[in-house]
């Protein structure tokens, strides 16, 4: 299955960090369940916070980073569980909420044998990641407090869409944005892994290219190639757009660059090979000035099983 929150790119990053924090608080439960702990990891900022001290709820709120409904309910729960207690504060308008004896005994035993435990697992993926995590969490945070992800987004007007050359570091996005569209609708075959796998000895060092389309907000999304096959001669090959990007008009875009850089490259024949049940694309390369040709059908559709539409460009 195709991972979509991780395809999305930064407009799931949300999404894609509540997913994280919601597989690491697992097996932070289980830390917690072995070492007799009857809390959910979900209680461990409140329990931090008033180790430190007794604390009203919105100081604890405000110490922890989370609303004072959710930590009114986590209070409660403490207090239900004999950990928390509360008594009024001076001036009668706010309660104060301090550990029990048997919290502070709960928090010595999460401090001694679940903290440091969880904390040394975290540093062992911390330390496979380039620069430093904790300092960039930080700094999305700070960026989040001066303006929200709602602020932000009013003041773009949509996702325009840039196309980028071929690189090595974006090998990966070729390989597997065609591997998406062709595993959903064909089955792989050896000519798709020759070049798919190998996109600089096949492509770029023969003389073709690569063009991918990036939309802002969600990275690359798109992408195609032009593979020289003869003197003057080009195939239009590997286009796919992921399917979690459809309707950005990404293909259309991708296609009339790849047609100018066809061109470019002295291209007197670029043409393409597809499957009927394409009927989309098809009609895209229609638009675009692709015509049905029996000429190379004959000539290059041989190299592939699911050809039976060939095209040649006219403009």
């Amino acid at each position: 299955m195709v991972d979509v929150v991780a395809q999305m790119g930064p407009a799931f990053l949300g999404s894609r960090l509540k997913r994280l924090g919601e597989r690491m608080q697992a097996g932070a439960a289980s830390v917690l369940t072995e070492a007799g702990v009857p809390l959910q990891p979900g209680h461990m900022a409140a329990m931090a916070a008033l180790r430190t001290g007794p604390k009203t709820v919105g100081q604890l709120a405000e110490a922890s980073g989370t609303s004072q409904p959710g930590m009114t309910r986590t209070v409660g729960q403490l207090k239900k569980l004999g950990l928390a207690t509360d008594e009024a504060c001076d001036d009668q308008r706010s309660r104060l909420i301090a550990l029990t004896e048997e919290g502070e005994r709960m928090a010595g035993v999460i401090a001694r044998e679940v903290w440091p435990r969880v904390g040394a697992a975290a540093q062992q993926i911390l330390s496979q990641l380039d620069g430093d995590f904790l300092r960039q969490l930080t700094q999305i945070e700070q960026a989040l407090a001066e303006a929200s992800i709602a602020q932000r987004a009013a003041r773009t007007a949509g996702p325009p869409l840039t196309l980028r050359p071929y690189s090595p570091a974006l090998a990966r996005e070729f390989h597997d944005i065609n591997r998406e569209w062709i595993d959903a609708m064909f089955t792989l075959e050896t000519a798709d892994r020759e070049v798919l796998e190998n996109p600089q000895e096949r492509i770029i060092a023969p003389g073709g290219d690569i063009l991918f389309v990036e939309a802002s907000g969600l990275g690359i999304v798109g992408t195609c190639a032009l593979q020289k096959t003869g003197p003057q001669a080009f195939e239009l090959t590997k286009m796919g757009v992921r399917e979690s990007a459809r309707g950005l008009k990404a293909g259309e875009f991708l296609l009339g660059a790849a047609i100018s850089r066809a061109k470019h490259l002295g291209a007197e024949k670029l043409y393409l090979l597809t499957n009927r049940k394409c009927a989309a694309a098809i009609h895209l390369y229609e638009k675009l000035g692709f015509v049905h040709d029996p000429d190379i059908m004959d000539t290059y559709a041989a190299r592939y099983e699911r050809c039976d539409v060939a095209m040649l460009y006219k403009g």
